[in-house]
């Protein structure tokens, strides 16, 4: 059977990422890019359609089905724009009409954390499952959901927000979005370290004397995601600590959706869990069975790596997903 082709595009605050890719899960081409800041919406629209020229430029635009769009942000189906774009300087983007005009091929746009589950459910290890899960722990903390076979969108296609389920109901940490005691708040690799801090309240002389303290010069304010988890892999018991309370919390974000969605599989993506797996994984599946209602399921690093949103923005040309 004939190979069909399409180009997918990962488009995040602070870079873009656009890959030539077949119907059979291969990636031909690619090219990435700092997300273009300084000219406006227009200027994504431009930077987006030269990156498909680009990736294109030996098969040719005739020879793709279309082009998927993965952003970051809240999304507006209707008007096919990407409405609030947390990490640029403006919103209202409008993407698929302007980008369809100049490359004159089908352009499709979905969340990104939800074109991961459906490029887990096309290429990865989701492709047997049809209630499946993937969870990103990164920057902030996201989740694309399908259940009976079925990808779940939500009135406004906003049906993935699983990091903003609050876990703690004293509200003591603020979560990016404004609001108190959300998941992200507490697990993301943005507020790990505002975690820590809380923790460490009052306890000044462990962390003096710690391998963690060392990491970051003395300075509390200067504790980061990355410098708490490479403590913990040298053996710091203060780090292994943070570790194990973070490792908690995702636990009981799991556990919510495990009870809300009752899933065969969770996929795990995002910088946090692909550079730490064991310190994310293992403390999550230890908790795990104290907070979840339904029946645990198989929880996994996802096998596409970095590249599962890309893989999604592929397939969701290839497929009806919504």
């Amino acid at each position: 059977m004939e190979r069909r082709y399409a180009v997918g595009i990962d488009l995040g605050g602070t870079n873009v990422r656009a890959a030539l890719g077949d119907d059979r899960g291969n990636v031909l081409a690619r090219v990435e890019e700092r997300t273009e800041r300084r000219r406006g919406p227009e200027g994504i629209v431009k930077q987006l359609a030269r990156m498909v020229l680009a990736v294109t430029s030996e098969l040719g635009l005739e020879r793709i089905e279309g082009v998927g769009v993965a952003s970051a942000g809240t999304l507006d189906p209707e008007r096919k724009i990407i409405k609030v774009f947390a990490n640029l300087p403006f919103n209202e983007i409008p993407i698929v009409d302007p980008l369809e005009r100049e490359l004159k091929v089908p352009v499709k746009l979905l969340n990104d954390c939800s074109t991961a589950v459906v490029g887990e459910k096309t290429f990865g290890a989701g492709r047997d499952f049809e209630n499946l899960v993937y969870i990103t722990i990164s920057t902030g903390i996201g989740g694309g959901v399908y259940v009976d076979g079925h990808l779940l969108f939500g009135k406004d296609g906003n049906a993935h927000e699983v990091g903003h389920m609050t876990i703690d109901m004293e509200g003591r940490l603020l979560c990016g979005c404004g609001k108190r005691g959300h998941w992200e708040a507490y697990c993301s690799g943005e507020n790990i370290p505002n975690y820590a801090r809380l923790l460490l309240h009052g306890r000044e002389e462990e962390f003096e004397e710690s391998m963690l303290s060392k990491i970051v010069g003395g300075d509390i304010r200067n504790l980061t995601a990355k410098s708490i988890y490479d403590a913990a892999k040298l053996g710091d018991p203060l780090s292994l600590r943070i570790v194990e309370h973070v490792g908690r919390a995702n636990a009981i974000g799991f556990s919510n959706v495990v009870n809300l969605y009752d899933p065969e599989l969770i996929t795990v993506g995002g910088t946090v869990a692909l550079k730490n797996p064991r310190l994310v994984i293992e403390p999550i599946r230890k908790h795990l069975p104290e907070y979840a209602l339904n029946r645990v399921p198989e929880i996994m690093i996802t096998p596409l790596g970095g590249d599962a949103v890309l893989y999604g923005a592929l397939a969701i040309v290839f497929k009806e997903v919504v």
